[in-house]
């Protein structure tokens, strides 16, 4: 069984950072092969993993249908095939973490069809993972649009500010509106040193969701962004990751 687990906050929260942690964490500590999808339009999540990324799941999406378009889409292949063979093409491929990323939201014209066919092909190939980890934008654009339809794990991450939980309810509210299946959802709370001021800490009731957890503001973060390193090759007793282990220990990711 694949269980799913997606990020979501405002842009600037940290959710990236979030994301790439939850799958430093599921590598170390299972076996099992993890999909990492990428499903912010800044795409930037294949850093933060040291991976690299040549082309998006949204540039296919308007190539494939501006061919249609213009006639000169190949003849002898299906739109449904064409689209799976450059999906998989795209995919990048790691140490038992795999890599796609969805890019940006579609542009004028109808999209209705190339995004159930783009569905089928992300529900297949989910199937090979044990592990799928969405970072997503604040708008949840490929859970809006249904490209993913069940959540075992969500992270809402908000900043320490009432305007940054105020957003996280908002994603939380999105969530329930969409009507996507989420099985557990949580809040975490970025950069805060020490315990969560009283007056945020009662804000916090206000989301509808539990608050899991604090993650500090660790420097190492800005360092490893400065210089380009890969935030998933942090040290293991970084504060921030000690933090994200002990979140996830809580909710026992490792049996859903």
């Amino acid at each position: 069984m694949t269980v799913t687990i997606a990020v979501a906050g405002k842009g600037g929260t940290g959710k990236t950072t979030f994301a790439a942690l939850v799958i430093k964490y599921l590598k170390e500590n299972t076996s099992g092969y993890i999909l990492a999808v990428d499903g912010d339009p800044s795409s930037n999540l294949h850093l933060v993993l040291g991976m690299p990324l040549e082309e998006t799941v949204g540039h296919i999406r308007e190539d494939t249908l501006s061919q249609v378009q213009s006639g000169t889409f190949q003849a002898g292949i299906s739109k449904a095939d064409y689209l799976e063979l450059r999906i998989n093409q795209a995919l990048v491929e790691g140490d038992r973490v795999d890599l796609i990323a969805m890019g940006r939201p579609e542009g004028p014209g109808c999209y209705c069809a190339a995004n159930a066919i783009l569905r089928n092909v992300i529900d297949r190939l989910k199937q090979d993972y044990d592990y799928v980890v969405i970072d997503n934008e604040a708008g949840m654009e490929h859970i809006s649009r249904q490209t993913m339809q069940s959540v075992d794990h969500l992270f809402v991450i908000s900043d320490p500010t009432v305007r940054g939980l105020m957003a996280a309810k908002g994603i939380v509210e999105l969530a329930k509106e969409l009507g996507t299946k989420i099985r557990h959802a949580y809040l975490v709370v970025n950069r805060v040193n020490g315990e969560l001021p009283a007056p945020l800490r009662e804000r916090t009731q206000e989301i509808g969701i539990q608050l899991v957890g604090t993650l500090p503001d660790d420097p190492a973060v800005a360092e490893f962004d400065l210089v380009g390193r890969p935030l998933i090759e942090v040290d293991d007793g970084a504060p921030i990751y000690e933090a994200v282990k002990e979140i996830l220990g809580k909710v026992n990711i490792l049996n859903p």
